[in-house]
């Protein structure tokens, strides 16, 4: 399966960057072999607006079906539900670890966006 991390670097070894949107890096990780790509988000990261929605575009065509990030926008969150891509927020730590607890199955998929929209 493939996930999708936030992160602020382009390693395993990085940590989860709390932002979705605005992240500095999304990791695309093939669960079973751990073998990813790193995409740099900066584009989205400085855009004035719709840095979520852009990044949930992009999580969805790279074939993630999970998000593992810190916090999740409306927006973004409308987007990766629509996309039939599952949200896991609250995430925090190495990316590693973090890909490790969710294959343990300790995670707990979120129903709505835990961060407010930016205006």
């Amino acid at each position: 399966m493939k996930v999708a991390v936030t992160s602020q670097g382009d390693t395993l070894d990085s940590q989860v960057d709390p932002r979705f949107g605005r992240a500095a890096y999304i990791l695309i990780i093939d669960t079973e072999t751990l073998e990813f790509e790193a995409f740099d988000n900066n584009e989205n990261k400085n855009s004035f607006k719709g840095a979520g929605t852009q990044a949930a575009a992009m999580v969805s065509e790279k074939g993630a079906e999970v998000l593992l990030t810190g916090f999740c926008g409306p927006n973004a969150f409308t987007t990766l539900e629509t996309a039939g891509v599952k949200v896991a927020n609250d995430q925090s730590g190495r990316i590693i670890d973090v890909v490790q607890k969710f294959k343990q199955g300790n995670v707990v998929y979120a129903k709505d966006a835990n961060k407010d929209g930016h205006w």
